[in-house]
This record gives C-alpha cells, structure tokens and sequence, in this order.
C-alpha cells in the first residue's frame, strides 16, 4: 500500500488485499464494465452525472463542482447509511472511479475521517481496464489448447460443459458471450455483454487456470454474435490441437431440437431470424424454412438448414482456420443424448491420458 499526498491508495495488483471493492461511477458506466467482485454505490447517479458534466461544460467547472459537491455527499451518506453502519473499525475498503479522481477520492476522503483504512484505486477503471488489454495479450499463449471441432448440432458445448463438470479446464467462449455464435445463436432474454464485460470475464477465466494443465474449448469464427474474440485467444486456439465430433446428420438433428427449444416454442422469433440468412441463401429458401417453422415441421427444417446451410460454412471455414484440423483426433458417436454427453466428455479425456 502507498500513501498519497492527501489520501491512501492502492495499486490492481493489492486488491486481494481489501474486503470490498466498490465503483462509485455511474449505473451505466458500472453496466459497461466493472472489476469483478467490486459492488456499484454510485456517488453520481445516471442523469446526475449528466447533469453535472453539462454544467461543467456549459457554465462554470466553480458552479458544477458545488452542485456535484452536493449531490456526491448526499448519495455517500446514503450508501453509508443503507449499506455500511455495520462495519467494523478494521474494515478495509479499496474504491474506485473512472481514472480515480474526485469521485472516488471524495468517497475515500469520509470513509477515512469515519475511521475505515479505505484506499483509493491508482488510476480507477482506466488503469484496470489497460491491464485487461495487456493480459488478453499475454495469457492465451501461456496455455495449450485442446479445441472441440465438429458440424453444427455435434454437442461441442454441452460436451465441454460436461468436461468442465469432472475437472477439466474448460474456457466457454460462447457462455461468456450469451451467444451460440450463428446467427441463430442468440439467447433468449439473455443479452449479450458489452465488449469489454466479455474481455474482463474472458481475462479472469484465464487467470483462475493453471498453464500446466491442457485447456479445452469449442472451436469459434473470430465473432461471436457482435463480440470480438481477442486476437491472442483465437490465434492460440487455431493453433491447438483438435478433436473432431463425428455424429450422423439424425442425431445432430434430435440434439438441435432439444438444444434449441426455446425457437420450437416461439416461431415468430425463429422466422425473424432466418431473415439474417436471404442474402446467403435467397428469398425462396428462406421463405420455405419459414414455412415449415410455422407449420412446424421441425425435423424438416433443421435438416435442411445443417445440409444446406451450415455443414457447408463448416467445411470451409473451420478446415481453413484450425491448423490441427489437418490431422484431427477424430472421435465418432452415434448417440447425442442427454445421458451419453457425460460419457463422451470423459471419453475424450481419457483418449488423451491413453497417448
């Protein structure tokens, strides 16, 4: 710890050392990207800050900081009220802003005078938010991948759940982006994060593996839905060594139908998005896969989108990209069943341990 000219701080890497974490930006900046573990007690609201920036700007800086002076001490007491009486003197705080300046620092300030070794964070989410950048460049290519590869409906991801289940190190990419990265990947109600949310949970799953140990992981385009993969994450993966999920069409077909039932329940939403695919695959056999949705033909139309539709973006893409495709590991099933995927997971762990 080091102490600053008119209060303590703290550097990212003595955070363990705190008993909280808390961000005092905005809701919406905390929504963007946060720290993990760290809790929001915004000293400035949304349309707060809003409403102070534009004062700063517009009028006087004199006549927005006494403003903002009001409302900071106001929302502070109240976070102490609501949230902290009941600490102790030995409670240890570290508390952050944007670039850890007034916002934090005014937090810091009362939070000492009360009696609490409270800390300001050196630099706020702009410094956390460089270290993130530098480790995402750094920690990929400190692991060997193993990759999952395998046509659309192979069960790459409830496999490697159910590896992560026994033990395994597993990175799930498309868990961590809320997307089953196609264009009929998206979840519903569940949001994909913001670019940065997916870089920090992406940095701490990597943090929390041992680089001595394998890493599996599904093999991924560079997006998945609107996130960008890190360049040092893809590059590792593409270089790691594959093994090929080899099922037949039928069972893929039955794995999708269970997989994606949510679009079984909800035709509309299905047919909106097959809409992404007329400039792929033309008007009329989009309107035909419209039809069997709504008709619900559903055998019908999961065959035809994996024959026509996805085993040929595979092929192409994923033998391009994925150097150990050329020489796979290749592993066939013939059951794609919910009570069979523990039983793959492990048999492909074990088909390491035995070379």
């Amino acid at each position: 710890m080091k102490q600053g000219t008119n209060r303590a701080s703290t550097t990212i890497d003595a955070l363990d050392e705190a008993d909280i974490l808390i961000d005092v930006r905005s809701p919406a900046e905390f929504a963007e990207d946060h720290i993990e573990g760290a809790i929001n007690c915004p000293v400035l609201d949304n349309d707060e800050r809003i409403l102070i920036g534009t004062l700063y700007k517009q009028s006087s800086p004199f006549e927005a900081k006494k403003r903002g002076a009001v409302l900071v001490a106001r929302n502070i007491a109240r976070h102490i009220e609501d949230r902290f009486l009941g600490q102790e003197k030995t409670w240890r705080p570290v508390i952050y802003c944007w670039r850890g300046g007034q916002r934090s620092g005014a937090m810091t300030t009362i939070f000492r005078a009360i009696g609490w070794d409270a800390r300001q964070l050196e630099g706020g989410y702009k410094a956390y938010r460089r270290q993130v950048v530098a480790d995402l460049d750094i920690l990929p290519r400190q692991f060997r991948f193993r990759v999952l590869c395998g046509a659309t409906g192979s069960a790459k991801s409830r496999i490697l759940q159910a590896m992560g289940d026994f033990g395994a190190q597993i990175i799930d990419l498309e868990e961590l982006a809320c997307h089953k990265g196609s264009v009929l990947g998206v979840l519903p109600d569940a949001p994909q994060p913001t670019q940065k949310m997916f870089e920090s949970q992406l940095m701490c799953a990597l943090r929390r593996l041992d680089p001595a140990r394998p890493v599996y992981v599904e093999a991924e385009s560079r997006k998945i839905g609107r996130l960008q993969v890190p360049e040092a994450m893809i590059e590792s993966m593409r270089a790691g060594e594959c093994v090929s999920i080899e099922a037949p069409l039928a069972a893929r077909v039955e794995f999708l139908l269970r997989d994606y039932a949510y679009f079984l329940e909800n035709p509309d939403w299905l047919n909106r998005r097959l809409d992404g695919l007329k400039a792929l695959r033309g008007n009329e056999t989009i309107q035909h896969w419209q039809a069997c949705a709504t008709s619900g033909r559903w055998q019908e139309l999961v065959s035809e989108l994996l024959a026509k539709h996805y085993d040929p973006l595979y092929e192409r893409s994923q033998n391009r990209n994925y150097s150990g495709l050329g020489t796979p590991r290749p592993f066939p099933v013939n059951d794609l069943s919910p009570g069979s995927i523990l039983d793959i997971a492990k048999a492909i762990e074990a088909s390491f341990q035995r070379a």
